[in-house]
C-alpha cells in the first residue's frame, strides 16, 4: 500500500445501462499524492486506483480480497493490460469508473474500464486477470460462488470460457 489511497466519492453500484448490460461504477477523486509538481495526475497512480476500483468491485460481488486471499488462498494477478490514455486529469478531479465484465474463462477473467470526468474520457483500460493458488502459484478455476456472481454480470450471456 501506497499510502495514497484515492478517496471514494461513492460505493461500488450496478448500473443498468439502456442496452440491458450491468456496468460496476466506480467514483475516486484524485488526491495531491497521485500527481507530478503541476497537479497532473502521475500516470502509475491510475494503476494504483483502478486495483482499489476491482478490490471493491470483488467486495460488492461477495468475494472481499482480504477472505479471498487469507481464508481461500487465492489471488489475482493481472497478466495484460492494455491502457489508452486519451486526456490528462488533474488534482482534485472526481475519476468515475465504468466497469464492464467482458469475458469470464476458468480461471481468467476480462475486465473493460473506461474512466471519466465532468463527461470528459480519460482513459480507457482492457485488463485480464487470472485466479491463482497462492500456494502454488497456479492458475485455479473460479470457485462457484464468484464465478457465479461474476457471470450475472457479463457483457454477453456468450462471453463464458472463451479465455482460458
Amino acid at each position: 500500500m501506497t499510502g495514497r489511497r484515492a478517496t471514494s466519492a461513492a460505493a461500488v453500484r450496478e448500473v443498468k445501462r439502456e442496452d440491458e448490460q450491468v456496468t460496476f461504477e466506480v467514483s475516486r477523486t484524485l488526491g495531491f499524492g497521485h500527481c507530478d509538481p503541476a497537479g497532473i495526475a502521475y500516470f502509475p497512480s491510475y494503476f494504483d486506483i483502478m486495483v482499489e476500483v476491482m478490490e471493491e468491485i470483488f467486495a460488492a460481488l461477495g468475494s472481499p480480497w482480504p477472505t479471498m486471499m487469507g481464508e481461500r488462498r487465492i489471488g489475482v494477478p493481472t497478466v495484460k493490460l492494455d491502457v489508452d490514455f486519451t486526456a490528462p486529469s488533474r488534482h482534485g478531479d472526481r475519476l468515475d469508473f465504468l466497469v464492464r465484465v467482458v469475458r469470464l474463462g476458468r480461471s481468467s477473467l476480462e475486465l473493460h474500464y473506461r474512466v471519466t470526468t465532468r463527461g470528459r474520457a480519460v482513459w480507457t483500460a482492457r485488463q485480464v486477470i487470472v485466479a491463482i493458488s497462492l500456494d502454488t502459484q497456479r492458475a485455479v478455476p473460479w470457485p462457484d460462488d464468484l464465478r457465479a456472481a461474476l457471470a450475472a454480470h457479463l457483457e454477453t450471456a456468450d462471453a463464458h470460457d472463451l479465455a482460458p
